[in-house]
Parts: structure tokens; sequence; C-alpha cells
């Protein structure tokens, strides 16, 4: 996914600020999910959400106004109740590494306890 930098995505030295990165990264695994055939409102007609669990962020270069990002999802492993992605975020003229991270999501139910992905979610979600 790219992500053009705007002024409001920054601080006033120009540089982003270092939570955008999450909501980048968020954005990318919903593209990732989309492209997959799958979508939020399909999750939410189930009586099901997503939400993150874990976070473990690295923080390696500052991304700056007017730059534009490339933001990969990489579906890492996927467990009954789990799935688990690396994510990281480059500046695409010259692909320097800006931040990368490792991000747990949970399947819950409506009562935001965790439960089983279904299985012809689970299905959709591994095709290629």
């Amino acid at each position: 996914m790219e992500k053009r930098i705007f002024f409001h995505d920054t601080d006033a030295g120009g540089i982003v600020y270092y939570g955008n990165y999450l909501k980048y990264m968020e954005e990318a695994r919903t593209e990732f999910l989309e492209n997959k055939g799958m979508s939020v409102a399909e999750f939410h007609r189930r009586g099901l959400l997503y939400a993150v669990s874990q976070c473990s962020i690295r923080y390696r270069s500052p991304a700056k106004y007017g730059e534009i990002l490339i933001c990969d999802a990489l579906l890492k492993e996927v467990t009954a109740v789990k799935l688990i992605f690396e994510q990281k975020i480059s500046e695409k003229e010259s692909n320097r590494l800006i931040a990368e991270a490792e991000i747990i999501l949970v399947c819950l139910n409506k009562d935001f306890r965790p439960t089983s992905i279904p299985e012809d979610l689970k299905a959709k979600i591994l095709a290629s």
C-alpha cells in the first residue's frame, strides 16, 4: 500500500508523528484482508472483530513531509484465534526502512472474548 505523507501527518519539524505508523500499518492490514476477499463489514455481520493484542514496533528512520511510503503486511502465522503479521514501512524512492513491526490480532466474538477464526475465513486468509 502506498501512503503519501501530508503536513497533517507530521510534527512541527516535518517528521511523521510516531503514532501515525500504527495507523498506516492498520490500513495495510485492512488492504491485505480486502485483497483476500474479506472486509471488516463481513466480520461484523458474523459477529466478529479483530483486535490488536500485541504490537512490537521498531522505528528505524524518520519519514518526512512529502515522501511516499510503501506499507507492507505479510501474514506470518495463523493460529486458531490469532493472525500474526510482520509489517514493514519503507520510503518508496530510496527503499529506506522506516519502521518494522510484529502485530498480533485476535479474533473476538460480540462479547469481546477470543473465538476461533471460522474455517471459511481462515481458508480465504491462507489462499495465495
